[in-house]
């Protein structure tokens, strides 16, 4: 009952899942939570360590039942890392309102709903939070606007839980990745789009799901014990250049 235990949702593909293998790997104990029961399935299979449960986060009923279904499971809960987002992309007068919802139900009410449910095992072994925002809930882009108003509404959220929860000994950082080379991006940019993502990053290129999954580990460790109400951009830089124009590095 000593091996700590982390709770990751969208746990089943990219940055979610990234993350639930290295922090097995790492020697913890892992609740991967996602709504899509078949991904789930097949991404847990032969995850030694890890318990897949099927919880769509944006329902308050499945986390009120999720949560001490895993907390039996495993008798203790030290991590939380709020992953689980979906993306509705289209200029703001063409953004319907079921969009809106459908956005802000799983970015924002999701991360509010299990930061909630899990609050008292937290503090019970003073562990952390790490919320998932976005680049995009930093710095405005076009067709983002229920996205990332989600993102920034959820690094708001992070600083909240650090200010109340830090007596209790519970820390609360948000990761803000940048573009990731995930299966999906890969499908919908075009090789113009990559082109002006490279030159707009100083590290000239997209970063890895890994990567940004050891950001993650690393504010779920002992080491980040001094680290709370912080955002952090896993970016390779994109944050930092503002709009500078990419004709005026050459």
């Amino acid at each position: 009952m000593s091996q700590k235990v982390a709770l990751i949702t969208g746990a089943a593909r990219g940055i979610g899942l990234a993350t639930s293998k290295l922090m097995l790997n790492r020697g913890w104990k892992v609740a991967m939570l996602d709504r899509d029961s078949e991904e789930l399935a097949l991404a847990s299979n032969g995850l030694e360590g890890a318990i897949p449960f099927v919880c769509d986060v944006s329902v308050p009923e499945q986390v009120q039942e999720t949560v001490p279904a895993l907390l039996t499971a495993f008798g203790r809960l030290d991590a939380v890392v709020n992953n689980a987002g979906v993306a509705e992309f289209g200029p703001i007068e063409e953004t319907d309102f079921a969009g809106w919802r459908r956005v802000m139900e799983t970015n924002l009410d999701g991360v509010f709903l299990v930061s909630q449910a899990t609050i008292s095992a937290l503090k019970e072994t003073r562990g952390s939070i790490v919320n998932i925002g976005s680049i995009s809930g930093l710095r405005a882009s076009t067709l983002r606007v229920a996205y990332g108003t989600s993102k920034a509404a959820v690094i708001q959220l992070t600083k909240q839980q650090a200010a109340e929860l830090g007596e209790f000994g519970v820390r609360s950082n948000c990761v803000c990745p940048g573009p990731v080379r995930t299966k999906l991006a890969m499908a919908v940019h075009s090789a113009e789009i990559v082109d002006a993502y490279h030159d707009a990053i100083p590290l000239n290129r997209y970063g890895s799901e890994m990567e940004i999954a050891e950001v993650i580990a690393f504010l779920c460790s002992d080491q980040a014990s001094y680290v709370t109400g912080q955002v952090i951009a896993s970016d390779g830089g994109f944050d930092s250049t503002g709009i500078g124009l990419p004709a005026l590095r050459k």
